[in-house]
């Protein structure tokens, strides 16, 4: 259990790691303008993950939890959803995800936004896809040197508020530099959220409970991904591009608040060693 920030910190780095370097090998390979190079690309894509199931396959179970009853999926998944209503802190930390990635959906506007306010080309926009994956790669790195220990809830609350204010910021940047630092440290706040809410639902989670509520946040991250995607296009034709950036930053403060309000045990979370 004294692991979890770290492993957390750890998967979030090399997740990171691959959205930025992936598309930058894949765009590379395309570009050589060599023949068949994209099928290529997607041989290449197949290979890693023939690696990846080869990796799994090496993974040293330690045994399963004795499974008291058997249960259908629907009845499984119904149960992960019962045990995290009826957890505030768990329930908290899932909500906060859920509405941030819902609101905070500046990401899924950078084409639109390279386009129609920086007037710049796909190069530009690929650059800033890339930023948030450079600021949670930084942060990682901090995180592994310096784990999250006192405070942590609040200091979760207060990362929230900073990736709000930075999509604001992005929203209101006119060039190419501004909009990058601002996507950027949007990164860095995110993922310092995401290692100590990901590790909050571990600690939270009885053994036996774990893989029906990681499919009930699979299901809150997921939805939420693509849902927010959705929210962001639609705002965006309904009062403009810019405004609907702010409009997803303001959201994301307000759910901050909404969350402080109505389940003031998430701010007093510890994930100090006496805690885990």
């Amino acid at each position: 259990r004294a692991l979890y920030v770290n492993a957390t910190t750890w998967n979030t780095t090399v997740f990171h790691f691959a959205s930025v370097a992936g598309p930058v090998v894949a765009g590379l390979i395309y570009g050589s303008g060599k023949i068949h190079a994209t099928e290529f690309i997607y041989a290449l894509n197949a290979l890693f993950f023939l690696f990846a199931f080869i990796f799994f396959l090496m993974v040293k179970a330690h045994g399963k939890p004795e499974k008291k009853q058997q249960e259908s999926v629907l009845k499984s998944l119904s149960a992960g959803v019962t045990f995290v209503f009826g957890n505030r802190i768990l329930l908290s930390a899932l909500t906060l995800d859920l509405f941030a990635v819902l609101f905070g959906g500046a990401v899924a506007m950078i084409p639109a936004f390279t386009d129609k306010v920086l007037h710049e080309g796909p190069e530009t926009a690929g650059l800033l896809r890339t930023a948030p994956a450079v600021g949670a790669i930084l942060m990682a790195i901090i995180l592994a040197i310096r784990p999250p220990g006192s405070n942590s809830g609040k200091l979760l609350l207060i990362s929230v508020v900073a990736f709000g204010l930075f999509t604001i910021g992005f929203a209101l940047s006119t060039t190419f530099w501004l909009a990058f630092l601002f996507l950027l440290l949007t990164g860095l706040a995110d993922n310092f959220s995401v290692v100590i809410r990901h590790t909050v639902v571990q600690l939270q989670t009885p053994e036996y409970m774990r893989g029906r509520v990681s499919a009930v946040n699979g299901i809150f991250i997921g939805s939420s991904n693509e849902i927010g995607g959705y929210e962001s296009g639609l705002s965006a034709r309904l009062i403009g591009l810019v405004p609907s950036i702010i409009f997803g930053g303001v959201m994301v403060l307000g759910v901050v608040v909404g969350i402080n309000f109505f389940f003031p045990e998430l701010k007093k979370t510890n994930l100090t060693k006496s805690d885990l």
